[in-house]
C-alpha cells in the first residue's frame, strides 16, 4: 500500500515539468465572443463536409450502405442544403421545401461547389449578425415556430456533425479513411 502512494521519479519529473509548462504558457484574459465560438464550430464543420466532399472517389458518390439510406450525395447535399433552413429565414425568404435533389448536380464538382457555397453563406450571416444578431427571432425553417438566430445556427452545426459521423461509415464500409482521421503531416 506505501508504494502506491510514493510517485515514481518518472511521475515527479512529468508533474513538475507540466506544471513549469502550464505556467509558462500564455493567459488569455478573454473567452472568444459567442459569434466567434459558432463560428469557429460552423466553419469546423463545414470544413470536415467539404473536405470529405473533395476526397471521396466520384465513381463512388452514389454508393449507399444500404438501399434505404441516401447515397453519400444526398447526404452532402442533405447536410448543405439543411444551413438553408438557418440562412433563408434569417434573410427573410422562405426556408427549402426539402433536400437538393441529385438529379440537378450532374457532378462531384457541382456538388463540391454547393457544400462550399452553403458554408461559405452560413459563415457569411453569423459575422453579420454578430452577438447581438444572435438573439435576433427568425422563425425556425422547419416548423415556423420563433427561435433565436443563435440556438438556430447552433442546431445546424449539430445538424452537419451528424451527418459527418454517417458519411464517416460510407468511407469505413468501403475500406476508406476519411480525411479527418488520417495521420497529420
Amino acid at each position: 500500500m506505501q508504494a502506491l502512494l510514493k510517485p515514481s521519479g518518472t511521475a515527479l519529473l512529468t508533474l513538475l515539468l507540466s506544471a513549469s509548462i502550464c505556467a509558462q504558457a500564455p493567459k488569455t484574459t478573454t473567452p472568444p465572443s459567442h459569434t466567434q465560438a459558432l463560428l469557429g464550430v460552423w466553419n469546423y464543420e463545414g470544413n470536415k463536409l467539404i473536405a470529405m466532399a473533395e476526397d471521396f472517389p466520384e465513381d463512388k458518390y452514389d454508393y449507399k450502405p444500404n438501399s434505404t439510406q441516401r447515397s453519400f450525395a444526398e447526404q452532402l447535399l442533405h447536410a448543405a442544403g439543411g444551413n438553408y433552413f438557418l440562412i433563408n429565414p434569417a434573410k427573410g425568404m422562405k426556408p427549402p421545401t426539402g433536400d437538393p435533389k441529385r438529379s440537378d448536380f450532374k457532378s462531384k464538382a457541382e456538388i463540391v461547389a454547393y457544400v462550399r457555397k452553403s458554408f461559405a453563406a452560413g459563415a457569411e450571416l453569423i459575422k453579420a449578425k454578430g452577438d447581438k444578431g444572435l438573439d435576433d427571432v427568425i422563425p425556425d425553417g422547419e416548423s415556423g415556430e420563433p427561435v433565436h438566430f443563435g440556438d438556430s445556427a447552433w442546431g445546424w452545426v449539430v445538424h452537419s456533425g451528424e451527418h459527418y459521423g454517417q458519411l464517416v461509415v460510407y468511407y469505413r464500409v468501403l475500406g476508406m479513411v476519411p480525411p479527418e482521421s488520417r495521420p497529420r503531416k
